[in-house]
């Protein structure tokens, strides 16, 4: 099994493919620089449409998605999110209201965060990941009930 350092100096089990969605690209470097030093790999989507087809193409294992991008909610990627069964913690500089209410009882990075704050909800959404085998064989059964 790969072992690749996480931001807190511990190992992570397994390299995730981590989608987040955030159109602030400060934000974005910032957070995509933190999971690439954890050994992660990342896809940034500034945008629903560009989340979606992050989504469309490529396995994802965990998500940090921002509640508000640029003025559009990313609620839809959100319910996405879930129907796959992909864990995904919330972004928000707005507090519990700026929430769905559909997804108020996700964890919540609340922004502006500290590196302490993100590492912690890293960890948190590393340890909701099911063993990607798993994970693998129910989206392909999932794909093949589709057809």
């Amino acid at each position: 099994m790969d072992a690749a350092a996480e931001p807190g100096g511990g190992t992570a089990q397994m390299r995730r493919n981590v989608l987040v969605v955030e159109d602030e690209s400060m934000i974005a470097m910032l957070v995509e620089d933190r999971l690439v030093d954890a050994g992660h790999t990342v896809f940034v989507a500034p945008s629903v449409q560009k989340a979606m087809e992050v989504l469309r193409d490529h396995v994802i294992d965990m998500a940090l998605l921002d509640v508000n991008l640029s003025g559009t909610a990313s609620t839809p990627v959100a319910y996405e999110l879930e129907a796959r069964g992909i864990p995904f913690m919330i972004a928000t500089g707005y507090g519990a209201q700026g929430v769905d209410e559909a997804f108020r009882d996700r964890g919540c990075l609340q922004k502006p965060f500290r590196m302490s704050d993100l590492d912690h909800a890293i960890q948190q959404l590393e340890g909701e990941v099911p063993d990607r085998v798993d994970q693998v064989s129910a989206r392909t059964t999932s794909s093949i009930r589709m057809m």
